[in-house]
C-alpha cells in the first residue's frame, strides 16, 4: 500500500511534464496562426500600393529580419511638412489576422533638421498587439526622410513591448532627419499634441 502512495506523486509528476510539452507546441502554432508570413504581407502591401518594387519588397524584408512576424498591419495615407518643427496627420484602417478591423487616426510633432511636405500612402506593420484597442497610445519614433517628387522610407515606432514600422510612400519636396511621436487615436484631431 505504501509503494502506491510513493508512486503516486511521480505520476502526477510525469503527468504534469507531459501536459507541459503539448501545450507549448499548441501556443507556438497558436502565435504562428495570428500573425501574417512575410508572403502575406508583401501581397497586402502591393494589392494597397498597386505594386511591388524592389524597394517595397526590401523593405518588408529588412523588417521581417529585424521584427519577424507581424500580427497586424495598417494601411492608411497622410501628409506632413517641416521647417525644423514639423507636423504629421493621418487616417488608416488596423487590420488583424481574425478578420478584426479598426480605424485609427494619427497625429503628431517633430523636431528635426527637417524642411518641405509630402503626402504618402502607409503601409505599417504591427508586432506585439494583444488587444486591438492597445494602438491607440503615443509612439515616440526617430525619422530620417528624402522625398524629391516621389520616395519611400521605412522607420521603427516603439511603445512599451509595442513596435510599428512604418513603410511610406509617396510624393513631396523633403528632406531631413527628425525625432517626435505619433498619436493614435480612435478619432481624427487638428491637436498634434
Amino acid at each position: 500500500m505504501s509503494d502506491r502512495a510513493g508512486r503516486l506523486p511521480l505520476c502526477l509528476f510525469a503527468i504534469a511534464l507531459i501536459g507541459l510539452f503539448v501545450t507549448i507546441p499548441n501556443v507556438a502554432r497558436s502565435a504562428e496562426d495570428d500573425s501574417y508570413t512575410k508572403d502575406e504581407i508583401l501581397e497586402k502591401a502591393t494589392g494597397f500600393f498597386g505594386e511591388t518594387t524592389e524597394g517595397l519588397a526590401k523593405a518588408i524584408e529588412h523588417v521581417f529580419e529585424d521584427q519577424g512576424r507581424p500580427n497586424g498591419y495598417i494601411t492608411g495615407a497622410e501628409f506632413s511638412g517641416a521647417i525644423g518643427v514639423g507636423l504629421r496627420y493621418g487616417k488608416g484602417t488596423l487590420n488583424r489576422k481574425s478578420g478584426e478591423t479598426r480605424t485609427v487616426h494619427w497625429q503628431g510633432p517633430s523636431v528635426g533638421f527637417d524642411l518641405g511636405g509630402n503626402a504618402s500612402k502607409v503601409f505599417v506593420l504591427v508586432y506585439h498587439l494583444t488587444d486591438s484597442d492597445q494602438i491607440y497610445q503615443r509612439f515616440p519614433g526617430v525619422e530620417g526622410t528624402f522625398y524629391f517628387v516621389a520616395g519611400g522610407g521605412v522607420n521603427y515606432q516603439k511603445s512599451g513591448d509595442i513596435v510599428l514600422a512604418p513603410i511610406r510612400t509617396g510624393v513631396g519636396l523633403r528632406a531631413g532627419a527628425n525625432v517626435g511621436y505619433l498619436h493614435y487615436t480612435r478619432k481624427g484631431s487638428w491637436n498634434p499634441f
